[in-house]
């Protein structure tokens, strides 16, 4: 387990999620720019390598590479207005990716000062599911996890209960 790092519990599973599913010798395209995450894999022993920002409803030809094995992408589909199409033009044959749930407590995420920041979709895991399938992946595991934040309230004690993220590996069915 990887220790003192923020998120804890999320990377933490994660990267157990990670370590089932995947070997050291596979070669990751980790949708999104370097992040904690992303150095958290590399320490691991993963080779990983970082798209660098661009608009991945406009642009998909990072995915459409044959050099990678399999495809990460950690809390990005929902920040995508369209996940179908960059889903649909992966060339690696295995994903490892995550989502946040839709939670019926909580609004949406919404980042008001950056536009790049905000969640257009909130999946409930049967909705993701169907995107996975339709854009030609079919699920071979999942677990859904909460994600509890230490303050006072009704919602931080829903969180406790609620699973937040959604977190599957697929395979590409030809």
């Amino acid at each position: 387990m990887y220790k003192n790092t923020f998120p804890k519990k999320r990377y933490n599973i994660t990267l157990d999620f990670l370590n089932e599913v995947i070997t050291k010798d596979a070669k990751i395209l980790d949708l999104g720019v370097l992040n904690p995450f992303s150095e958290i894999l590399r320490n691991e022993g993963y080779t990983t390598t970082n798209t660098t920002g661009e608009d991945l409803d406009i642009d998909t030809e990072a995915v459409k590479n044959n050099a990678y094995d399999v495809i990460t992408a950690f809390e990005i589909f929902e920040h995508l207005v369209s996940p179908f199409n960059v889903l649909q033009d992966i060339k690696a044959n295995k994903i490892v990716a995550s989502v946040p749930l839709k939670l019926w407590f909580a609004s949406a995420y919404q980042n008001k000062e950056d536009a790049r920041d905000r969640h257009y979709h909130e999946f409930e895991d049967w909705q993701f599911d169907w995107l996975l399938e339709k854009a030609g992946w079919k699920i071979k595991k999942s677990v859904k996890f909460t994600n509890p934040v230490k303050k006072i309230g009704i919602r931080p004690i829903l969180r406790r209960f609620t699973p937040r993220y959604y977190l599957i590996y697929a395979e590409r069915v030809r």
